[in-house]
């Protein structure tokens, strides 16, 4: 007797398989492809993302980490957005290693900057600086009553006799000093934010140079509007004058309004010998080692970069930048 098959015919269900992957893999990506848009297009608003823009260089390197788990996990949508993640961040970070000085001929100039926080930076060190490096122009930041006393008292009245001083007992206080003599400018800088005197440089064998100590407020809180209107009043480049721009910026260029002064005729001298990369803050600390570079020397278009370098300076949280320029 034949039995008949019967039964009901089940059909399997398949499970998705690798969600929880996806997710993490866009987890992963998104923060970079969000830094990578903000960084390029310069959407940076408020305090705490203008921050945190200081940092890019380190998130380019990191974004690394998600295009190798997304291009592991074979995600290929995250892979292509992690991969233009990357060469984004890349290509706005790479080029300060690098450099692109190209040979210029002209009078040479040094400069040296620092922020002497409050004052308290050595003046036994700066001068030691000094003296090895010679410079044309010395652009100081922080700069107090006292901190001038030490100065001159350490010898520096002798070799740059030539200043223009605005130096108070807080962060205000600003002043350049020449081996050449100076004459002040007092309309160059809108008085926003901390002093930033400006000056005539005679500097020998041609047309004298202007010269502006640049020392915005830091972008804190509240501050971070005054920092803009601060950047957005820098002068910008003259065909009728050679202009340098030196000091505390407490910006760097993967701020937007850096970048937009540098648009405005200028280009940062560490970028163009391939230092653009070295940090200048904070130094002198135990636990943490300089991270950002928010000390600069601007120069006109026309000005060529031989040199620039970065030395650590005992009292202060900030590191010299020392730049050999070669003026028209």
């Amino acid at each position: 007797m034949d039995n008949p098959v019967g039964g009901t015919i089940v059909t399997p269900v398949r499970r998705r398989r690798g969600l929880p992957g996806t997710v993490l893999t866009w987890l992963a990506v998104t923060p970079f492809a969000a830094w990578a848009v903000a960084r390029v297009a310069g959407l940076e608003r408020g305090s705490l993302p203008t921050q945190l823009m200081t940092a890019t260089p380190y998130a380019a390197a990191g974004s690394l980490v998600p295009l190798l788990i997304a291009a592991l996990g074979r995600k290929r949508a995250a892979t292509a957005v992690a991969l233009l993640s990357t060469t984004a961040l890349g290509f706005a970070v790479l080029p300060r290693a690098l450099g692109g000085a190209e040979a210029a001929t002209g009078r040479p100039m040094k400069v040296m900057t620092i922020n002497m926080l409050f004052g308290k930076a050595d003046p036994q060190a700066i001068m030691r600086l000094v003296r090895e490096f010679q410079p044309d122009v010395l652009s100081t930041q922080e700069l107090t009553p006292g901190a001038v006393a030490d100065l001159d008292a350490a010898g520096l009245k002798e070799l740059m006799p030539h200043r223009v001083l605005q130096d108070e007992w807080s962060a205000g206080g600003s002043g350049l000093y020449s081996r050449h003599p100076l004459e002040p400018l007092w309309d160059v800088v809108p008085p926003v934010g901390h002093n930033m005197p400006a000056a005539i440089v005679s500097l020998p064998g041609g047309r004298p140079v202007e010269f502006v100590d640049v020392h915005p407020y830091p972008p804190l809180g509240p501050q971070v509007r005054n920092w803009n209107e601060a950047l957005a009043g820098l002068p910008s480049a003259s065909r009728d004058t050679v202009r340098v721009l030196a000091g505390d910026f407490n910006a760097s260029l993967d701020h937007a309004s850096l970048r937009r002064l540098l648009a405005r005729g200028y280009k940062d001298a560490a970028d163009q010998v391939g230092a653009g990369l070295v940090p200048t803050w904070p130094a002198n600390r135990r636990v943490l080692p300089p991270i950002i570079t928010i000390d600069h020397v601007l120069v006109d278009e026309r000005v060529g970069v031989e040199e620039v370098s970065v030395r650590d300076v005992p009292g202060t949280d900030h590191r010299a930048v020392l730049a050999v320029l070669s003026v028209p």
